[in-house]
């Protein structure tokens, strides 16, 4: 599978909540920088990360603004939109960092703008 049709694959799975589907997608030693907390090393750890941030926001939908792609790794920009669960709405913006390894991602670090997340 092409990089550009990993990265839309990416952001669709992630917007349906699809955690089987985004596993199927990591290699096992993928490894995820998201601001403010430890790396996350291997997919179990990524997996559980999604599990509670799409339970602290039980509405989030990202939406792709553009991405880059060279090779094997690409810089998507995304806007989103959503709800804390305690009913307060969230909007964000950033960018993903991405690196496959065959048609698998094995590096993702993010960078937003509003980092009280």
């Amino acid at each position: 599978m092409p990089a550009d049709y990993t990265i839309i694959d990416l952001f669709e799975i992630i917007n349906r909540r699809d955690l089987d589907r985004f596993n199927a997608l990591l290699t096992e030693e993928a490894e995820f920088y998201f601001p403010k907390t430890q790396p996350l090393l291997g997919r179990g750890q990524i997996i559980r990360f999604f599990k509670i941030l799409f339970r602290q926001y039980p509405k989030l939908a990202f939406e792709v603004q553009g991405e880059i792609i060279q090779g094997q790794r690409a810089a998507v920009h995304w806007t989103n939109q959503g709800v804390h669960k305690s009913g307060a709405p969230y909007e964000n913006e950033g960018v993903t960092i991405l690196e496959l390894e065959g048609d698998k991602i094995r590096y993702m670090s993010d960078f937003f703008k509003d980092t009280n997340f």
